[in-house]
C-alpha cells in the first residue's frame, strides 16, 4: 500500500504560480512512477503531467507544457509540479497517482487506469 497526500492548493490570480506536493508514504517510492491529474467540475479527469522512477522521463498534457513543471525528490518521497502562468481554466480538484514500476517511454503513463494509487487531492483555483 502506498498513500499519497497533496498540498499546496490554493487561490490564485490568472498569471500566478503555485506549486502542489504530494507525499508518499508506506513504500520504496523511488520504485513508483507518478502522475497529477485534475477533474473540474463537471468534467472528466484529465492527466496533467507524469515522472518515472527517477526523474529521466517526464510527461505533460499539450495544455500545461511550457507552464507546468513536474519534479521528484525520492529521499523526500515527495513529487512537486510547479505551475505558473496559470489560467482560469486550469481551476480543478489536483490529484496525485503513484504507480509501481521502473518501465520508462511508455504512453500509459497518460492513462488514469495504469495507476494504482491515488491521493484525496487538493483544490486549484484560478480567477480571472
Amino acid at each position: 500500500q502506498v498513500q499519497l497526500v497533496e498540498s499546496g492548493g490554493g487561490l490564485v490570480q490568472a498569471g500566478g504560480s503555485l506549486r502542489v506536493s504530494c507525499a508518499a508514504s508506506g513504500r520504496t517510492f523511488s520504485n513508483y512512477a507518478m502522475g497529477w491529474f485534475r477533474q473540474a467540475p463537471g468534467k472528466e479527469r484529465e492527466f496533467v503531467a507524469a515522472i518515472s522512477w527517477n526523474g529521466g522521463r517526464l510527461y505533460y498534457a499539450d495544455s500545461v507544457k511550457g507552464r507546468f513543471t513536474i519534479s521528484r525528490d525520492n529521499a523526500k518521497n515527495t513529487v512537486y509540479m510547479q505551475m505558473n502562468s496559470l489560467k482560469p481554466e486550469d481551476t480543478a480538484v489536483y490529484y496525485c497517482a503513484a504507480k509501481s514500476t521502473r518501465r520508462e517511454n511508455s504512453n500509459s503513463y497518460y492513462d488514469g487506469g495504469f495507476y494504482d494509487y491515488w491521493g484525496q487531492g487538493t483544490q486549484v483555483t484560478v480567477s480571472s
